[in-house]
C-alpha cells in the first residue's frame, strides 16, 4: 500500500465561537502533541485566503516519510457571532422558539428514540434556565406568600434580579447554556434551511469547497467534520453531487463524521433535503465513509446508523468506529475533563496523550489513508513503517 504523499483536507468544524485562524491554532497544538507520541515532526503553515474555506499547509515528516496535507477550515463562526451577538432577552426568546420547533417537529421524540442522552441534552439548557427564571420569581413572589405588605415587593423584585444576574446566569455560563440555545437555533436552520439565510450561506460554501476539489496531484481527500459541522458537511456534498453525480470519479475520498449530530437536524420533519443528501452520500461509490463514535460523549448518536435512519436503510452504511477518550489521554487528564460533557465532545478533534487507535492529526496528516483507521482497534493500533521508503504500512500490534 502507497503512502499519502498529498492530501487535501476540508474540515467543517461544530458550533463553537472559533474563527478559521483559531481552529488553525487548535490544530497546530494539536499536531505538535500528536507528533511528540508518535515520532514525527510537523510544520504548520499560515493560514490563507481561499473564499469560504480559508486553509494552511501541514508538512508531517519521519526519518524516511513526508506527508503534505492541505488543511480547509469550512467554519460557520459568522453565524456563531450572530446569534450569540444579540441581546439577552432576543436570544432567550429565539431559544424557547427553537426548542419548540423541534419538538413539534418530531426533533425531540426522535433523539430519545435514537439516543436517549441526546434527548437529555436537548431539553437540558431549556430547564435549566426555566429552573432559574422559576426560582427568581418565587423570590418575587416571597412577600406575597407570606401576606407581607405590598411595599415589600420592592425589595424581593430587587433580590430576585440580582440572583438571576449574579448568582444563576454567571453559574448557567459555566455550562454555555445560551450557547446550546443558540446551537438549537442553528439546528433548526440547517433542517429547515429558511432561517438565518442558511442556503444561501451552504451556496457559498459550496463554492469554495468545489474548488479545492480541483487541486491537482493529490493522494486523498478526507472531508472530516465534527459534530453540528457533520450537517454542514452533508449538505455542501450532497449539494455538489445533486450537480455533479460524477464529482468524485477517479478520486479517493474520505468522508469522516466526529461525534457527528447529523441526526440533530436530519430528524426534524422539515430536514427532506439533508436527509436526501445523507442518501447520495452513501450511496457514492467513491466516498468511503468513516463515522467516529464515543460511548462517553452524550452528544451524539452513539452506535446510530446514520444513513439508515434518514430514510436510506438499503445504501451502504457508514463504518462505524468506536472509540475511548480515556485511552488516548493520561488517567489524570481525563479525570480532569470527564465531567465537562462538552470538553470530553471537543476530543474528537484534539490531541492525544497517549498512542491511540484513533488520532484527527495522524488521520488528516500523516501517511495513512484516513479509511485505514476504520479497522484499527485497542489491540491493533497503526504503526507505520517503510519498505525502501516508498510503502506505509498499518501493523496490527497488541497494546
Amino acid at each position: 500500500m502507497n503512502p499519502i504523499k498529498k492530501r487535501v483536507v476540508l474540515h467543517f468544524p461544530g458550533f463553537e465561537p472559533l474563527n478559521a485562524a483559531a481552529h488553525r491554532a487548535r490544530y497546530e497544538r494539536s499536531a505538535r502533541q500528536s507528533a511528540d507520541v508518535w515520532g514525527f515532526s510537523t510544520s504548520v503553515g499560515e493560514l490563507k485566503n481561499f473564499g469560504r474555506a480559508p486553509y494552511f499547509d501541514v508538512d508531517a515528516t519521519a526519518a524516511d516519510w513526508s506527508t503534505q496535507s492541505r488543511i480547509h477550515v469550512v467554519d460557520h463562526n459568522d453565524l456563531v457571532a450572530t446569534l450569540n451577538g444579540r441581546p439577552f432577552f432576543t436570544r432567550l426568546m429565539q431559544g424557547y422558539l427553537a426548542a419548540s420547533k423541534v419538538a413539534m417537529s418530531g426533533g425531540m421524540v426522535g433523539y430519545f428514540r435514537h439516543a436517549w442522552r441526546f434527548g437529555l441534552f436537548f431539553i437540558f439548557p431549556f430547564l435549566l434556565m426555566l429552573a432559574g427564571l422559576l426560582i427568581s420569581l418565587l423570590i418575587a413572589f416571597t412577600p406575597f406568600l407570606f401576606g407581607l405588605p405590598a411595599w415589600s415587593h420592592i425589595g424581593s423584585i430587587a433580590l430576585a434580579v440580582a440572583f438571576f444576574i449574579y448568582v444563576f446566569l454567571p453559574q448557567a455560563e459555566k455550562l454555555h447554556t445560551l450557547h446550546l440555545f443558540s446551537d438549537w437555533e442553528m439546528a433548526v436552520a440547517m433542517a429547515g434551511l429558511n432561517e438565518l439565510g442558511a442556503e444561501q450561506w451552504l451556496e457559498a460554501s459550496a463554492i469554495s469547497v468545489r474548488q479545492a476539489l480541483d487541486e491537482p496531484g493529490v493522494d486523498e481527500f478526507v472531508i472530516s467534520s465534527h459534530s453540528m459541522g457533520s450537517s454542514v458537511a452533508a449538505h455542501v456534498v450532497g449539494l455538489l453531487l445533486e450537480r455533479e453525480p460524477d464529482l468524485f470519479q477517479g478520486k479517493r475520498v474520505v468522508f469522516t463524521t466526529l461525534g457527528s449530530a447529523i441526526l440533530q437536524c436530519a430528524l426534524m420533519r422539515p430536514a427532506s433535503v439533508l436527509r436526501s443528501r445523507v442518501g447520495l452520500i452513501a450511496r457514492c461509490k467513491e466516498i468511503f465513509w468513516l463515522d467516529v463514535h464515543c460511548l462517553t460523549d452524550a452528544i451524539h448518536f452513539y452506535k446510530a446508523k446514520t444513513a439508515a435512519v434518514c430514510g436510506h436503510p438499503d445504501a451502504p452504511q457508514a463504518s462505524i468506529l468506536l472509540i475511548r477518550f480515556k485511552q488516548m489521554l493520561t488517567a489524570k487528564h481525563y479525570a480532569k475533563i470527564k465531567r465537562d460533557f462538552l470538553r470530553v465532545h471537543r476530543q474528537y478533534v484534539l490531541g492525544p496523550d497517549v498512542k491511540a487507535f484513533f488520532d484527527f492529526t495522524l488521520m488528516t496528516a500523516g501517511p495513512l489513508p484516513a479509511s485505514d483507521f476504520a479497522e484499527f482497534s485497542f489491540k491493533k493500533l497503526p504503526e507505520l513503517t517503510f519498505s525502501s521508503g516508498e510503502e506505509a504500512q498499518a501493523l496490527s500490534v497488541g497494546r
